[in-house]
């Protein structure tokens, strides 16, 4: 079947091929009649027409692509954010392409290869520890590019959109010395990403700054590939001490539910022998027998404000971008 091309709609109309781009692309419009507007619209619905969205990409050197990498798709955290750059960035009239890294750095230089071929008209990235290098050959190609949540010391002239997890994590902290606990356990993955290591910074100071001994046996970095072993290595070694911990504060969600599945099969009494509290949330902890106290962080606002920022620096590729963190909420639920 032939295609239907502008001149069919044109020829249709009775206008020029001139008038039927104009209305078509909104442009120009007021010195068009409406009448002569609708006659062309109605041609176009009658003739099925599709615009060749190749060519005007090639006219405009725009796709109306965004890449939008994130680390795991399956985390919570990840496609909340996902559905919502989904949803805004459709208002701006671009389209999203999602791909995941699996936590992978060489995966993700894959997908930014693959979506560079694609000419997406920007990226929106949530990094992967050891991905420094690729984020910062991309730059180089002078596409736009914003980071999410996680980011790196030696590219802060990419934008950064991000939350206080020093701040965040302090608080939580000092909610469960508040509540009379002096014994308290963090489970953090092993890693040399900053976002995460600053959470364990926030514990630390609270501690300290609640006159406190940081205990260093009371801090256990987990190999996130043997997630479900570690952990429960760690909760059992953390409950066996001599002095057991009376608190536990998982750094991810991702923590928190190995951490869950393992205080299901134990007696131990939620808040009273251990209160729990974890950064971020998830659904899945409503399947938990106490609801769990958990860091919320404004993933409405991060995912707004890093459309905004990509679709800005598209529009004007000089545009300069501070980095952005905002505070998170604590969330006091009865298992802390």
């Amino acid at each position: 079947m032939k295609r239907v091309s502008i001149k069919d709609v044109a020829l249709k109309a009775g206008v020029s091929t001139a008038l039927v781009s104009y209305v078509l692309n909104g442009r120009h419009t007021d010195r068009i009649s409406k009448l002569t507007a609708e006659k062309i619209k109605n041609a176009a619905k009658e003739l099925n027409y599709r615009p060749n969205s190749i060519a005007r990409s090639l006219k405009a050197k725009k796709t109306h692509t965004i890449a939008l990498l994130v680390a795991d798709i399956a985390n919570p955290f990840a496609s909340q954010i996902a559905r919502i750059i989904e949803d805004e960035i459709s208002n701006k009239g671009y389209v999203i392409l999602i791909g995941s890294s699996d936590e992978n750095a060489e995966k993700l230089q894959q997908l930014i290869d693959i979506f560079l071929t694609r000419q997406v008209d920007g990226f929106i990235i949530l990094p992967v520890e050891g991905s420094e290098k690729y984020i910062l050959d991309l730059a180089k190609t002078n596409a736009p590019i914003v980071l999410i949540d996680r980011y790196f010391t030696n590219n802060m002239e990419i934008p950064v959109i991000t939350t206080n997890n020093y701040g965040a994590s302090y608080q939580a902290t000092e909610h469960l010395i508040k509540k009379g606990k002096k014994n308290i356990g963090i489970l953090s993955f092993q890693t040399e990403l900053i976002h995460i290591n600053e959470r364990v910074n926030g514990y630390k100071r609270a501690v300290l700054d609640r006159g406190l001994t940081i205990k260093s046996e009371n801090i256990k970095y987990i190999n996130e590939a043997k997630i479900d072993i570690e952990v429960s290595h760690a909760i059992d070694e953390l409950l066996s001490k001599e002095e057991p911990i009376d608190a536990l504060f998982f750094a991810t969600n991702k923590l928190a539910l190995a951490g869950l599945k393992k205080l299901m099969t134990l007696t131990i009494r939620i808040p009273e022998e251990l209160a729990l509290i974890t950064f971020d949330e998830s659904e899945a902890f409503d399947i938990f027998k106490v609801p769990v106290s958990h860091i919320k962080q404004p993933l409405y606002e991060i995912s707004k404000e890093a459309v905004e920022i990509i679709t800005g620096m598209i529009e004007d590729k000089n545009l300069k971008f501070k980095p952005r963190v905002y505070n998170s909420k604590l969330i006091i639920k009865q298992s802390s």
